[in-house]
């Protein structure tokens, strides 16, 4: 691994760990095995690299419910794989606690790769539900738009809920909560494997 990958994978932790303003250049050079100088070569300040960290959050988190959501399986089958998929609940979630960051929130930078995958997020499950309704699996009355933002959502609020807790009970209650919701609206007869 390239000190510049290490850096920024030392930066992810970090803002995971402790926020923007929690994560120094000394932290962050300490936990990747980096000198100054090494950081700096590759950044131009703790905000750039901040910012590349947060690019290789957003797109990581992307590519792992892309995978789900567009895996093998029903609508109701591949939004169910995404909800119960095994999370670190009581870390939070990477780019959610990243909303919580006054400083991420207050810089319109390091906060749009945050907006553009929770964006892209709500539309890809709003492109699921509306697939299962094309295919008969969900019912028409459904509103794919609004389902998409209560599914995000209670992954989100899970997440939330679940360390204000400080136990996973609460998130697993609001992952199988919209399990249920999507079931509920899963047309009798439709295929599906649960």
């Amino acid at each position: 691994m390239s000190t510049a990958d290490r850096l920024i994978d030392a930066t992810r932790e970090l803002l995971w760990e402790r926020g923007y303003t929690g994560t120094s250049p000394k932290a962050i050079q300490q936990r990747a095995g980096a000198g100054q100088g090494s950081m700096y070569h590759h950044f131009a300040g703790k905000q750039d690299l901040a910012l590349a960290a947060i690019r290789r959050t957003t797109a990581r988190m992307r590519e792992v419910a892309q995978a789900d959501l567009a895996g093998p399986g029903s609508a109701v089958e591949r939004i169910e794989r995404y909800l119960l998929r095994e999370r670190e609940v009581l870390r939070g979630c990477p780019a959610g606690r990243l909303t919580q960051d006054p400083d991420i929130v207050a810089s319109a930078e390091l906060r749009a790769p945050v907006d553009e995958l929770f964006d892209w997020l709500r539309a890809r499950l709003t492109a699921v539900v509306a697939e299962g309704q094309a295919a008969g699996e969900l019912s028409a009355s459904l509103d794919p738009r609004a389902a998409g933002a209560v599914i995000a959502a209670a992954v989100q609020g899970g997440y939330v809920l679940a360390r204000a807790a400080g136990t996973a009970e609460p998130f697993e209650q609001a992952v199988r909560g919209a399990v249920g919701l999507v079931r509920a609206a899963a047309v009798r007869g439709a295929a599906t494997t649960n």
